[in-house]
């Protein structure tokens, strides 16, 4: 059980480094929403079941927070970070590298903090 929101990302963070799974992380509800660098997710039954396949389809995940921001009021709180991110693709070996932003925002549900919201981006890829 996580006693602050910050612990229950921090705890998320170190749950991708060690390919534990994920989804138990986010309450359950159709007002569960989580965005991606390429998915758009709604309900916890569809966030579920993109982390399984992530967690299936990747190895080797590399998550580094550089200015992990949260503000928590009684049973919610928002968070904000900066994050590298890398990971390995099981198929074909190619490894993914980005530097992206983090956000959303967890509520304390039975004593436990999980995600209702989590929105992951990174910057466009500089062509020139």
């Amino acid at each position: 059980m996580t006693e602050r929101a910050e612990d229950a990302v921090r705890a998320y963070y170190d749950r991708l480094r060690n390919d534990d799974p994920l989804a138990d992380a986010f309450r359950e509800g159709e007002r569960t929403v989580k965005f991606g660098i390429t998915e758009s997710l709604f309900g916890s039954e569809a966030v579920r079941a993109a982390l399984r396949e992530q967690r299936e389809t990747t190895a080797d995940w590399h998550v580094e927070s550089h200015d992990l921001r949260v503000e928590e009021y009684d049973d919610l709180a928002r968070f904000a970070d900066e994050v590298t991110m890398a990971w390995t693709d099981r198929e074909g070996g190619a490894r993914r590298r980005y530097d992206s932003r983090w956000s959303g925002v967890v509520e304390r549900i039975d004593g436990e903090w999980l995600f209702v919201t989590m929105h992951v981006s990174a910057p466009p890829e500089d062509d020139g």
